[in-house]
């Protein structure tokens, strides 16, 4: 989630200080990301110097408004009219962990798919539950984050899976017929004797 285009489209709706926009910011999003204050002001004071937005005069409480600029809403607007690139998305951590977890010697791979596995189905659970505590209008946005995120933790579930599936198949080469890791050596004998059968 781009932080600097969600304060903008959040001043899109008027003016608001840093701590209207953090809250306003966690409610859209059901607060499944949540914004500590510090990125708030260091994000407004980066839209600010690049023209996006404007300070407005302290209030009586000493807090300051902003509101967006044209500048500002042209960006907006452009950002809502280009699709989301794979590439501008953060790196899997996961698939980067599984992989060197592969290569490293003394790690149980199986493991560290299983405590995956785990933590993602909790999370699933988690966001269905939050999905159904409320049917409210208003609460559309942020079931819709939620629907999202119930999405990628199933795609992910069944992507451990997969990534099961192919360390029961997987045989190093050079193994000299042993089992490989997450290899059953009855699987292995299994193949030996259809070999031998040919």
């Amino acid at each position: 989630m781009s932080i600097r285009h969600g304060l903008l489209a959040l001043l899109e709706r008027g003016q608001m200080y840093g701590y209207q926009l953090r809250a306003a910011f966690e409610e859209s999003t059901g607060s499944t990301w949540p914004l500590n204050i510090g990125q708030v002001y260091t994000t407004l004071s980066r839209l600010e110097r690049d023209g996006l937005v404007r300070p407005l005069p302290e209030s009586e409480a000493g807090q300051r408004p902003y509101e967006i600029t044209d500048a500002g809403r042209a960006d907006l607007a452009l950002w809502f009219a280009t699709p989301i690139s794979r590439t501008d998305r953060p790196r899997d951590e996961l698939a980067i962990k599984l992989a060197l977890a592969l290569t490293t010697p003394g790690v149980d791979v199986r493991a560290v798919v299983q405590t995956q596995r785990t933590a993602t189905m909790r999370a699933l659970q988690e966001f269905t539950r939050l999905k159904y505590a409320s049917d409210r209008p208003e609460d559309l946005p942020w079931r819709l984050v939620l629907d999202a995120m119930v999405f990628q933790a199933e795609a992910e579930i069944r992507w451990l899976d997969h990534c099961e599936t192919s360390l029961v198949r997987h045989r190093p080469a050079g193994s000299g017929g042993r089992a490989g890791p997450g290899r059953p050596a009855e699987a292995e004998a299994d193949r030996d004797g259809e070999e031998a059968r040919r």
